[in-house]
């Protein structure tokens, strides 16, 4: 049994010992068939949402977030081109058309003909949220699903993003319907991004296309158009653990290349280690793949917790090829304290 395909199915609802808790644990987080939204989602049963967001921890996070990609005030990023600013460019003649308020009065007098200033522009950070929406993301057996923790992720990254008059923009991915909101600031954006951040997972039984996450982040590649700071929230589960380097990590490579890219990667204790729960029955989510496993035996066990740990291993490598920033946060503890600590 692959580590990597078990790691994205379920155990069977009568595994008690596989339930830390009730109503939360991996029956909890089954989905219901079928879905009446517009774009095809479904709400996951068992779902707590992302908890409290001490406003303390979100300030920290602020400076944190502000420093390491836009500065702590409006003007400390250099954008593309040139505008207004207060930083000289160049001294040019006049040509029609040149608005009147950038003649330079001191180089006109000098050279007898009217000349204007041109500045480099100062703009705020524009920051992109790519989302993972996949019913695997719909998965969870602690305190919360993978879903609760990138729901929560998404709406504090946004919360950040619009101030000191920045922008956010939001695409999702895994889903038949991708969705698209484009960069906007101030309170409207806040609310659209966690209307769609909390809408809920592509239902069971329908696999999104093998290249979903890659073509995303190539998707956000050609939208993005000046620099600014690439969230990419997912369970980094798409395309063989076994290849040298999956389709999205060349995607990615190739983002941060020109953004400042931060992939939090959300996981689930038990992706990592079957319980000793006897005969179990386990269903992959995205294709309702069944398998039987007799989890009292150690060896299997073993190979499990081995062959996951290989492909986050993976994951990891090729994130730092990438030389993107890698934050890992877990169901069962404090996300918003993980993601302040890999940001640090």
């Amino acid at each position: 049994m692959s580590g990597a395909a078990a790691a994205r199915r379920r155990p069977d609802p009568g595994a008690d010992a596989a339930r830390p808790r009730p109503g939360v644990g991996a029956a909890a987080s089954r989905r219901r068939r079928g879905s009446d939204a517009a774009d095809g989602l479904v709400a996951p049963e068992g779902r707590q949402g992302p908890g409290a967001t001490p406003g303390a921890l979100v300030e920290a996070l602020d400076l944190v977030l502000a420093r390491r990609a836009a500065g702590v005030l409006p003007g400390d990023r250099r954008a593309a081109g040139r505008g207004w600013g207060t930083e000289l460019a160049q001294v040019r003649p006049y040509q029609v058309g040149d608005d009147v308020r950038r003649l330079d009065a001191a180089a006109s007098a000098r050279t007898g003909a009217p000349h204007v200033r041109e500045h480099v522009p100062e703009r705020t950070l524009t920051t992109w949220v790519l989302l993972d929406l996949s019913a695997s993301m719909g998965f969870g057996t602690a305190a919360r699903l993978k879903s609760d923790v990138a729901e929560g992720v998404a709406s504090v990254i946004g919360r950040l993003a619009v101030r000191r008059a920045g922008r956010v923009a939001l695409l999702t991915c895994g889903v038949a319907t991708p969705r698209l909101q484009p960069p906007r600031g101030g309170r409207p954006a806040l609310v659209g991004l966690r209307r769609a951040a909390g809408a809920g997972v592509a239902p069971d039984g329908r696999p999104p296309p093998e290249d979903a996450l890659a073509s995303g982040l190539r998707r956000v590649a050609r939208l993005a158009r000046g620099p600014g700071l690439v969230v990419v929230v997912s369970d980094f589960r798409e395309g063989d653990p076994a290849a040298d380097r999956p389709l999205w990590g060349r995607a990615i490579g190739a983002l941060a290349g020109r953004h400042d890219v931060l992939a939090v990667e959300v996981v689930d204790p038990r992706e990592g280690e079957l319980p000793a729960s006897g005969q179990l029955v386990l269903i992959d989510p995205e294709t309702d793949a069944r398998l039987e496993a007799d989890t009292t035996s150690a060896e299997l066990r073993r190979r499990f917790a081995a062959a996951e740990l290989a492909r986050r291993d993976a994951v990891a490598a090729t994130l730092r090829r990438a030389r993107a920033r890698h934050a890992i946060l877990s169901t069962d503890g404090d996300w918003l304290r993980e993601l302040g600590g890999a940001l640090r």
